[in-house]
């Protein structure tokens, strides 16, 4: 089935401490780029993160938004700066010897002086973290490749009506292959005709016909004919692979590309130009589509 590149996904897990919020969204890109908009507490996890998205969405930009909210009371600690508690210590001892002051330390009023007590936020390990924020990520995912493949169906449906359309021209153009020559024969033997008239001569019929058998090799398409079909062949068997064709497709379509071009060339008709404008203009809308495709 295919996928489609673009997509959006949300994943929430929510326990006593933690509500875990994760937001998926996917669009059209060459390759797999992945960009991850996460709190800084979380950044050790990134690559878990990243691998876990890659190991599913295989082609596209991809971008992630995580946030988390934290509940209940935070864990916090005293941290005591010894240093500069010292330094204080030392100060107000050097001062009172200044001022032949009796040097009267009391631990309560050192306390208070700045940045001897430093009241921190004890971080929990945060790899405690990865099973909930895995769980929102699996449940973003399930719902992005859901709207992808949703998407991807509708694809699908559509480019297996343009192959049928091309399969169409192409027999078209089978149909009118043998009326060129037939004509060209025709035109070929009335300009005989015309001018041997002048002479009052008939035309050679050998020569004749090693004109329009000239005419034929120049103009045979038959090999173009035979690869174009098995091009889109091989475009309908990508089309129902499970694996990522995006690429496939675009370089079948090439080649389908290339041998209606061809074909247009060799054939030197005027009703198979026009057959052959109706094939590129489907080929084009098929090439559109399948620029989505992952």
């Amino acid at each position: 089935m295919l996928k489609s590149m673009t997509g959006f996904g949300r994943g929430e897990y929510i326990d006593s401490s933690h509500r875990i919020v994760v937001e998926i969204k996917a669009v059209n890109h060459r390759y797999n780029e992945i960009v991850i908009r996460m709190p800084k507490i979380l950044g050790s996890l990134e690559d878990k993160v990243r691998r876990n998205i890659a190991s599913t969405i295989l082609r596209g930009r991809v971008d992630a938004f995580i946030t988390v909210d934290e509940y209940g009371e935070k864990k916090r600690a005293v941290r005591v700066d010894k240093e500069l508690a010292m330094a204080y210590h030392n100060a107000m001892r050097e001062l009172a010897g200044l001022l032949d002051m009796p040097a009267t330390d009391n631990i309560y009023h050192l306390s208070k002086y700045p940045d001897v007590l430093k009241v921190e936020d004890v971080s929990e390990d945060v790899e405690t973290l990865w099973p909930k924020l895995s769980a929102a990520i699996e449940v973003a995912l399930v719902n992005l490749m859901k709207m992808r493949e949703a998407e991807g169906s509708n694809i699908e449906h559509d480019l297996l009506e343009r192959v049928d359309k091309l399969y169409s021209y192409i027999a078209a153009v089978e149909e009118r292959a043998p009326q060129i020559l037939i004509e060209y024969r025709e035109k070929l033997l009335h300009r005989m005709r015309e001018l041997l008239a002048q002479i009052s001569a008939e035309p050679d019929e050998t020569r004749l016909l090693q004109e329009t058998a000239i005419f034929a090799d120049r103009t045979n398409f038959t090999e173009e004919i035979v690869r174009l079909k098995s091009h889109l062949g091989q475009f309908q068997s990508a089309i129902k692979s499970p694996d990522a064709v995006g690429r496939k497709l675009d370089f079948i379509v090439q080649e389908i590309n290339r041998e209606t071009n061809t074909i247009a060339s060799k054939a030197n008709d005027s009703t198979i130009a026009n057959i052959v404008v109706e094939i590129k203009s489907e080929i084009e809308k098929v090439r559109e589509q399948i620029q989505n495709i992952e």
